[in-house]
């Protein structure tokens, strides 16, 4: 017993003689439904979606060309393939008929094997389209849910680290949270005032925050003696020090050579080795000076340095936050971005709620 549901079919065409005979052809093998007009099969695609429609050209009212193109606009309706009932066809009217996005012509008084056979491939057709398109979204799918997965391993392997280095530093606990933060709120106000737009347009925010938490990968190479030394470091010991910029560099290179997600690790080597480079020059390590600082660098100075003047250290107590903008400020255009150190000016109040949080 075949327990197969038939496919649907609408047929639509003003003379009643091409409906009953369309009607006697494909009965046996289709859910036949005919219609004299255009608008009366719109009105019907609004309670059924047939699985091909045979449309007469020539009907009064709304002619074929027309009906095609309301249907192919409208998204519910696009997928359905659509083939021309026609007494004659020339190749402009073939063209126009194909740019619109019908999928053949079948000529009147058509006979029953060319009816049958042109449907019957073209719903093959529809059906080898719509399973592999089906294949392929939930190939997609797998896809994506493989990418957040990594992601998400990704994440917490950073924060770990992030959190391993953190806790090497007696005295900068919550830095790398509260810089991350600091700069989510910086670059999405960039972004919304154009500011550097060619350079934040790109961004994908969530990797571009996460990825600045290894800025200072860098000091798992610098000793314990010099990270945890309670007062001012001598002018050696500073020289080392500086070093974890490059330390940096050299750890997250090593890294992306054994991985594929090399955007990520290339913004985290970015905010590695040029959070310490200055506006002016006279930063380190390379002394690169304006825009040739990268804008990892040049967003992470502000962060830095602010997060490092609201903090209490062994050798300094924490600067009121308005003195800490007031410094940032008084440096713009020195040590600072002046374009992004304005930004900051205004989101300030922001960096002192993510300062209180944590």
């Amino acid at each position: 017993m075949n327990t197969e549901v038939k496919k649907t079919i609408f047929v639509v065409d003003d003379l009643d003689t091409n409906l009953t005979l369309a009607n006697e052809v494909l009965r046996a093998y289709y859910k036949v439904i005919t219609v004299s007009t255009a608008a009366k099969m719109f009105s019907l695609l609004q309670r059924l979606v047939p699985d091909l429609i045979l449309l007469d050209i020539v009907m009064p009212e709304m002619d074929g060309f027309e009906a095609l193109h309301i249907l192919k606009k409208n998204k519910k309706y696009a997928d359905i393939p659509v083939i021309f009932l026609t007494v004659e066809t020339n190749t402009s009217v073939e063209a126009e008929g194909f740019r619109l996005g019908v999928v053949d012509f079948i000529i009147k008084p058509f006979s029953d094997p060319v009816l049958l056979n042109r449907i019957k491939t073209h719903l093959d057709i529809d059906a080898l389209i719509r399973n592999r398109t089906s294949q392929l979204q939930e190939k997609t799918e797998q896809l994506e849910q493989e990418k957040a997965n990594i992601q998400s391993l990704q994440s917490a392997i950073i924060y770990g680290f992030a959190d391993l280095l953190e806790r090497r530093d007696d005295d900068t606990g919550g830095h790398v949270d509260r810089t991350a933060a600091y700069i989510k709120v910086l670059i999405a106000a960039m972004k919304q005032k154009n500011i550097y737009h060619n350079e934040t347009e790109v961004l994908n925010i969530e990797q571009f925050v996460s990825s600045a938490r290894l800025h200072d990968v860098g000091k798992i190479a610098i000793s314990d003696l010099i990270l945890n030394k309670p007062g001012k470091l001598t002018k050696e010991e500073y020289e080392i020090m500086k070093t974890h910029t490059v330390e940096g560099e050299r750890i997250l290179d090593k890294i992306a050579s054994r991985t594929v997600d090399v955007d990520f690790l290339h913004n985290a080597k970015l905010f590695a080795g040029s959070h310490h480079e200055r506006w002016d020059g006279k930063g380190y390590p390379r002394g690169l000076a304006g825009t040739g600082v990268p804008i990892q660098g040049r967003v992470m100075a502000i962060a830095d340095v602010y997060d490092a003047l609201v903090s209490e250290r062994p050798y300094k107590k924490a600067f009121p936050t308005e003195s800490a903008v007031q410094i940032i400020m008084d440096n713009a255009g020195t040590q600072f971005d002046p374009l992004i150190a304005g930004v900051f000016y205004e989101v300030e109040q922001k960096f002192e709620a993510i300062l209180n949080t944590y």
